[in-house]
C-alpha cells in the first residue's frame, strides 16, 4: 500500500512537470519577421534555382526549417554556421551508415534519428532540422553523393545568405561563433 501511494505521487509529480508556467519569451519585432521572410524566400529560391539549373539535387525540405533558425533565431547556438553545416552533414552520414547497414524499415529510421540526435550533441552541433535528414535519406534511398549536394552546397549557401541577410541590419551580428 505505501508503495503504491508513493507511485501515485511520483506520478503526480511527473504530470505536474507538464503544466507549464509563464507565458512565450518571444518577442516580435517587424524588422526582425522582414529579415526572416527575406532570407527564408532569398534562400530557397537560390536553393530551387539552382536544382533547375543543374541536374543534381540542392534542396531538400530540412532547409526550410534551417531557415527558419538562421533568419529567425539567428542568434541561438543552435543557428550559427558550425551547427547548420556540421549538423546536417553528420545527420547525413548517420542516417546512410544505418541505412547502408540495416535498410530503411522503423527500427533503422528511429536508430537513424536517436544516433544523430546523439552525434550532433558531442560534436556540439546540434541543428534541429538536421534531425530529419536520417529520414530523408532513408526514405528517398539516397546515395552517398547526397552528402555533397545537396547537404554540403545546400548547408553553405544557407549560410552564406545568413551572413549577407543578418548583418544588414545594425540590430544583428551573425555568426556569434564559428567553433
Amino acid at each position: 500500500m505505501k508503495a503504491e501511494v508513493m507511485e501515485m505521487g511520483s506520478l503526480l509529480i511527473f504530470l505536474r512537470k507538464m503544466k507549464g508556467e509563464g507565458h512565450s519569451p518571444l518577442v516580435i519585432h517587424i524588422r526582425n519577421v522582414i529579415m526572416g521572410f527575406v532570407g527564408g524566400s532569398l534562400t530557397i529560391a537560390a536553393l530551387a534555382w539552382l536544382t533547375d539549373m543543374n541536374v543534381g539535387l540542392w534542396i531538400m525540405a530540412p532547409f526550410g526549417a534551417s531557415c527558419v533558425l538562421a533568419f529567425g533565431l539567428w542568434d541561438s547556438p543552435l543557428s550559427q554556421p558550425r551547427n547548420i553545416i556540421g549538423g546536417h552533414l553528420i545527420s547525413t552520414v548517420t542516417g546512410l551508415t544505418v541505412n547502408q547497414f540495416l535498410g530503411h524499415g522503423i527500427t533503422a529510421m528511429a536508430l537513424g534519428v536517436g544516433l544523430a540526435i546523439s552525434l550532433m550533441m558531442l560534436t556540439r552541433t546540434t541543428h534541429p532540422p538536421a534531425g530529419a535528414d536520417p529520414l530523408v535519406v532513408m526514405m528517398s534511398g539516397s546515395a552517398w553523393s547526397f552528402i555533397v549536394s545537396p547537404v554540403l552546397v545546400g548547408s553553405i549557401v544557407i549560410v552564406l545568405i545568413a551572413l549577407i541577410v543578418n548583418n544588414l541590419s545594425r540590430q544583428r551580428a551573425y555568426p556569434r561563433f564559428w567553433w
